[in-house]
Order: structure tokens, then C-alpha cells, then sequence
């Protein structure tokens, strides 16, 4: 329970932190490690001191989640992948319904755990890169109370002048996100069909709006 209380955290704060990625003017100029550090103390001091969501308020803690963090996801990516092959044997209707489910599925995982979070800190590791490189990881540690926190992400530079980076899978104490969705995604797909896995997600976000 434990690690997976953390597993979730930390994924709160690996979006966060990549949350504001490319709205700066001058995002450009600066490599991905550069710009998560930058971010990671401004995202992470909004999360502390939001009232909302110091309070517990959960609609709202929501909503900061969809508006803030989901933009600067690559969620179509992220959803397919979890999906694997399959993916490309689904109906583009399939496709939407599935990736509509898995987002407040997400949404309302990392709004439950950011609430938690605490007096935490971010430091990036050096990266290793080309300038021209348009798919990188960027490794980060996590430090509060314990040992530091393996967290990394698996970004992406969107096309075109000035693209601005996406994240599309996190790597948090060594066990990849999307990794880990593929595996319950194909038991249920498994078991179910695909139709299946989108009633067992839209089953799971009510039974976790009626919680609140």
C-alpha cells in the first residue's frame, strides 16, 4: 500500500512539474532538464499553497489537475501505449471512449494524492543528450523524509519551430506508468474484449466520483 501511495505522488509530482512545459516565450532556448528545474519550485510551491487544495477540495483539486497538467500531456500517445498492439485494431470510436475513461481515471488518481504531498524537493541529473535530440529522458530525485525518490520522464519535442516539450511516460522508482497500465489493460482485454476494459474504467471513475 505503501508503494503504491507513493507510486502515486510521485506521478502528481512528475506532471507537475512538467506541467507549464512550453508556455514560456523562451522555452526554446532551454534544454528539458533546464526548463523541469525551473518549473519544478513554482509548480511545486502552487500545489503547497493553493488553498483549494490544501482544504481538500476535491472538484477543485480536479480541475487544477485537468487545466494544468493534462495540456502538456501527450495522451493519446500515453493511452495507446498502454494499449499496445491493439490499439490499431480498435475503432476510432473505441480509441476516443478509451482515452476519454483513462484520463479521469488519471485525473482523479493524481487529484486523490495531491493533497499529500509534502515538504518535498526536486533535483535534476545531468543530462545526456544531443541539442537536436527530439525524444530524451530527464532523470530526477525526489527529496523529503527517507531516502530520494527515483523519478524520470520520457519526453517528447512536438513539431515544428519552438515545439514545445510532452511528457508521455514516467518512470517513478524504477516501474514505467504505462508499463504497468499495459498489464492490467491486456488482462482485461484478455478477458472482456475491449469493450470490457472501457465499461471496467467508466465502472471504476463512478465508483470513485461517489467516493468524491
Amino acid at each position: 500500500m505503501r508503494r503504491h501511495l507513493l507510486v502515486r505522488l510521485f506521478a502528481v509530482l512528475a506532471l507537475a512539474t512538467a506541467s507549464l512545459l512550453g508556455v514560456s516565450a523562451h522555452a526554446e532556448e532551454q534544454t528539458a532538464d533546464a526548463f523541469i528545474q525551473h518549473l519544478s519550485s513554482e509548480m511545486l510551491h502552487s500545489i503547497k499553497t493553493d488553498p483549494a487544495t490544501q482544504a481538500g477540495n476535491v472538484p477543485a483539486i480536479i480541475a487544477l489537475v485537468d487545466a494544468k497538467l493534462m495540456p502538456s500531456v501527450n495522451f493519446k500517445r500515453m493511452t495507446s501505449s498502454a494499449v499496445g498492439p491493439g490499439w490499431r485494431q480498435m475503432t476510432p470510436e473505441q480509441q476516443k471512449r478509451l482515452q476519454d475513461e483513462f484520463k479521469i481515471l488519471l485525473v482523479r488518481t493524481y487529484a486523490g494524492a495531491l493533497s499529500q504531498i509534502g515538504d518535498v524537493s526536486i533535483a535534476v541529473q545531468p543530462l545526456r543528450a544531443a541539442t537536436d535530440d527530439k525524444e530524451l529522458v530527464v532523470r530526477t530525485k525526489v527529496k523529503g523524509r527517507g531516502e530520494p525518490i527515483q523519478l524520470d520522464y520520457r519526453l517528447e519535442k512536438a513539431a515544428g519551430e519552438g515545439g514545445s516539450w510532452r511528457i508521455y511516460n514516467l518512470n517513478i522508482m524504477g516501474v514505467w506508468l504505462v508499463e504497468t497500465y499495459r498489464s492490467q489493460f491486456a488482462q482485461e482485454i484478455n478477458a472482456k474484449g475491449v469493450d470490457g476494459l472501457i465499461a471496467a474504467l467508466a465502472e471504476r471513475n463512478r465508483s470513485n466520483a461517489k467516493k468524491g
